[in-house]
């Protein structure tokens, strides 16, 4: 179902404020909030005595207490004031999740905290580069499975025809990918020589003419994913580690995170190697990838609709190595952790 000894982006470091926020992760009901001093807590919203969601009640000071009897939950969950009795019972506690922030986003670890290090984040690089232009991005939730969106962005074929006013060319059709495994996720990737540069990436081009284009699509587990464009003059691609001074070069940084098996929310950000203080710019990305992502949000919400009610099998072509070498290793890491905690659990 989920690998739950992961970090997930759980909101934008602005929607959390001193304010009882609920949200579900994996199925599990959380609330977050921050202390007087700015600091993240996630905290299980369900009061332990009658499952009311914590979030029904209200902040003491940094205290959580529960809105139908008074519980009160200090930070890390537990119980601190049980109103009208001679003491607290030692069960009466909720779960307490660590939470980091990172690139204008909290995280949660979603599994045993003792094993949550916050240097497995997901690594933005350029991030603090002040060469680089950042688009500070956005999130939308989709009524679908998160593992069709990693699908999705191990697939750069799709853009052929889900985005064909933005992201496509002709050479998107027909180009062959390849796929390289690595030990944290999958990369499908291609280079396409002597082709149209995509309408989207045209107009920020420093050349003119067609273009040497590398798309570069990796998912890493268990769903965070780094798309990188590239596109230099014609003759001078296929080497990204030896590129001209004029290429064009964006990274989409996204993070699915699971909801339940039937949701996600999808949270992206866009860094570039040009225009870094230009919010005109910045503006335009936002735009244009909104836009993109709706398309993609239609066709997934259909794809997850129509798998799960299929009458037909369905099949899977060579394009889809990746996303299915993906879902098989993440399958296999899901197996091992649920079998690690089905033995400590006996």
């Amino acid at each position: 179902m989920f690998l739950k000894n992961a970090w997930y982006a759980a909101a934008w470091d602005n929607e959390v404020g001193r304010q009882l926020t609920p949200m579900k992760i994996l199925g599990e009901p959380i609330v977050l909030y921050r202390t007087a001093d700015g600091r993240p807590v996630a905290l299980e919203d369900a009061c332990p005595h009658r499952k009311l969601p914590l979030s029904m009640g209200r902040l003491k000071g940094d205290d959580v207490e529960c809105g139908y009897h008074g519980l009160t939950f200090d930070c890390s969950g537990a119980c601190t004031r049980v109103p009208g009795a001679e003491r607290i019972p030692h069960v009466a506690r909720v779960r307490s999740y660590p939470v980091e922030e990172r690139y204008g986003l909290i995280w949660i670890w979603m599994g045993e905290a003792e094993k949550a290090n916050p240097d497995d984040i997901f690594e933005v690089e350029h991030f603090d580069d002040p060469t680089w232009g950042i688009n500070r991005g956005d999130s939308m939730q989709l009524a679908a499975n998160y593992l069709y969106l990693t699908d999705n962005l191990l697939d750069p074929s799709h853009v052929a025809w889900v985005h064909q006013s933005s992201f496509a060319s002709s050479a998107c059709e027909e180009t062959p990918l390849q796929t390289t495994i690595k030990d944290d996720g999958v990369v499908v990737w291609r280079w396409m020589l002597d082709s149209e540069p995509a309408p989207f990436y045209a107009p920020f081009l420093q050349f003119s003419g067609n273009c040497d284009r590398k798309q570069h699509y990796e998912v890493r587990y268990p769903s965070n994913a780094i798309i990188k464009a590239i596109f230099t003059p014609v003759g001078t691609g296929g080497d990204e580690t030896n590129l001209p001074a004029n290429a064009f070069w964006m990274d989409s940084y996204n993070f699915m995170t699971p909801v339940d098996e039937n949701s996600t929310r999808y949270f992206w950000f866009q860094m570039r190697n040009f225009a870094p203080d230009d919010p005109d710019v910045s503006a335009r990305f936002a735009k244009s990838v909104r836009g993109a992502f709706e398309e993609d949000k239609a066709v997934l919400e259909a794809v997850h609709h129509g798998m799960a009610n299929k009458h037909t099998p369905n099949l899977d072509l060579k394009i889809d190595v990746g996303p299915l070498r993906f879902r098989r290793r993440l399958a296999q890491m899901i197996e091992a952790e649920n079998a690690v905690t089905a033995e400590a659990a006996e």
